[in-house]
């Protein structure tokens, strides 16, 4: 058991500068931030490298009038300069705020206005271009520095160094760190100030936990760096725990990047982890006999997994799984390029549990954490002894309890600092004591996990009065092998019902499979043969739930809904209002 006290010893005194410098020198040549160049090879910067590119870009910000305090924006896509800028905005003793590449004039105004920033640091044109036409809503932001600018980067990187030793300084525990904004999908995004002590208090944790040495570690930095769980994972844990990070600019070629480093440690939202799966079922769709024996070895090791999980598996569950991973899995997971994962994470959205199951039993480490910006990430988690279904158990150093109404609150230094400029939002979710209320309903097993059950701002009441949690049917339906994504309705209507969404890898192969050949997936959303199965499975998965809160109707869609759209945020969350806006039409047909 982890304590809050051998945690505090651990860091007290610290800064994410500091930390740094530690790993830099204990580790000055080991790889830690790579990028793909134009000829596909890999460019590489060491530890030593790092802290170079660090100390220059300090001393050009400060040239340009960043100093102790100031506010910096970065929008830039997963690539070393982020890395580098942003430590250089710590070691000056300013704030660094990483705003989504997605966002629009507007709100880079509301933004950019809202911190107070005075220097934006942005990757190319077209992020300054927006930057530019609302120029005069910023009266406080007196630079711009575009990294596509001729001359930029060599002024950046070559115009003069900082002593980073003599610098460290400048921050300390209680200077704010960063500002992350929320993604706003339940109003204007709020910003969660946390401060040095906070990220290096929670990264400290997180190490903890690990039970291997992480130096080396190899990560892929995909997400958007405005989200607290990459930055949090591929910078601030990364640099404290010695990692290899390879930047992958394009979140879409997150799969080919993959099969390319073999990552020991993956962080993915459940979309993520969902298309890994697809792939695989769509792969094997082609020939049912292989697909029969992969399914019925998954099937074979699934309790055999969960045994050797909680340390209770026999020598004869031992060698079966060897026997199937040697025929079966081994090479499933290589081709993936999850093969040397050692810690596989999923969270920021619920994940079926039968989905965590399929791949700890194909031999992929994959647990579930659960958490919020608001908490510099994690609130529960556990590696190891992982109970599918359930987002693990308190972090450590913290209190995770239940409200009375069954809301779930936690307490530790890894709580935020409050709501920049607003006082009203921060008495909302943050008690006097220090308490935070996540506006989640969860409640406890025998062990000590945590089930999350509703979500507080989320939930469908029918016109009956019956209150429903969506994320639960949700969760259900995306279990239609035939369907890969879904949004529940049914606030203030006689009952639910949902927006499903083919599954564009499986459905064509489905599709071919029963004498259906060329028909687009608009087509296929539209065929009695497809509408019959989805029927029918929907049957299957709402067999669980009482009458009230059962999916009646589905409408299904063909065009996938991607990240950073009207449907999902950056990071794959349900646009709630989005979705009710674009599909007004199909929800009101499942009403008539």
């Amino acid at each position: 058991m982890i304590s809050k006290a051998e945690i505090d010893q651990a860091v007290e005194g610290d800064t994410i500068a500091s930390r740094f410098l530690a790993t830099v020198q204990a580790h000055p040549d080991q790889v830690a931030l790579r990028s793909k160049q134009a000829d596909d090879t890999y460019a590489e910067w060491t530890y030593q490298d790092y802290a170079t590119q660090v100390a220059a870009a300090a001393a050009y910000l400060r040239s340009i009038g960043v100093v102790p305090g100031s506010r910096v924006v970065l929008m830039m896509r997963n690539c070393p300069d982020f890395h580098f800028v942003d430590l250089a905005v710590a070691f000056l003793g300013a704030t660094s705020i990483s705003i989504y590449n997605s966002s629009s004039p507007e709100q880079i105004a509301y933004l950019a206005g809202h911190c107070d920033a005075t220097c934006a640091v942005v990757e190319d044109d077209g992020f300054e271009q927006r930057f530019n036409q609302v120029r005069d809503q910023l009266p406080l932001l007196t630079t711009i520095v575009n990294l596509a600018s001729e001359g930029t980067t060599d002024a950046l990187y070559h115009s003069g160094s900082l002593d980073l030793l003599a610098e460290v300084g400048n921050s300390t525990p209680a200077t704010l760190a960063t500002v992350i904004y929320t993604s706003g999908t339940t109003g204007a995004p709020k910003g969660v100030m946390l401060d040095h002590h906070n990220v290096v208090w929670t990264g400290e944790g997180y190490l903890r936990m690990l039970d291997v040495e992480p130096v080396g570690f190899r990560a892929v930095s995909y997400l958007p760096m405005a989200h607290i769980a990459e930055r949090m994972s591929t910078h601030y844990l990364a640099l404290m725990g010695g990692y290899e990070v390879t930047t992958c600019p394009d979140p879409g070629q997150v799969a080919s990047y993959t099969r390319d480093v073999h990552p020991e440690i993956f962080f993915g939202v459940p979309r993520v982890w969902e298309k890994f799966h697809a792939g695989v079922q769509a792969a094997l769709s082609a020939d049912p006999a292989k697909k029969a024996g992969f399914d019925g070895a998954v099937a074979t090791a699934i309790p055999i997994s969960e045994r050797r999980t909680l340390g209770t598996a026999s020598a004869e569950d031992d060698a079966t799984w060897k026997a199937l991973d040697e025929a079966v899995f081994a090479g499933v997971r290589a081709l993936l390029g999850l093969d040397a994962v050692i810690y596989g994470i999923t969270g920021a959205a619920p994940i079926p549990a039968e989905l965590i199951r399929w791949f700890r039993a194909i031999g992929v480490p994959l647990s579930e954490i659960y958490g919020m910006s608001e908490s510099s990430g994690p609130i529960t988690w556990e590696p190891t002894r992982v109970k599918a279904g359930t987002v693990g158990v308190a972090f450590p150093g913290t209190e995770v309890f239940l409200a009375e109404d069954g809301e779930v609150c936690t307490r530790g230094s890894n709580v935020f600092r409050g709501y920049l400029n607003d006082p009203e939002k921060t008495a909302e979710a943050l008690d006097a004591d220090g308490t935070l209320h996540s506006g989640d309903i969860g409640v406890f097993d025998d062990d000590g996990y945590l089930l999350i059950v509703d979500r507080k701002k989320e939930l469908i009441i029918t016109s009956g009065g019956k209150n429903i949690s969506p994320a639960n049917l949700e969760v259900a339906l995306k279990t239609i092998p035939l369907v890969s994504q879904a949004c529940a309705i049914g606030d203030n209507r006689p009952f639910v019902a949902a927006l499903v969404v083919l599954d564009g890898e499986l459905a064509p192969v489905w599709a071919k499979e029963h004498g259906i050949d060329g028909a687009s997936l608009a087509e296929l959303a539209q065929h009695p043969a497809v509408i019959a199965e989805i029927n029918a499975g929907l049957e299957t998965v709402m067999a669980r739930f009482n009458n009230a809160e059962r999916v009646k109707k589905v409408s299904i869609l063909s065009t996938e809904w991607l990240a950073d759209s009207d449907e999902l945020t950056p990071t794959s969350k349900l646009k709630r209002r989005g979705v009710h806006t674009k599909y007004a039409d199909e929800i009101a047909a499942l009403y008539a």
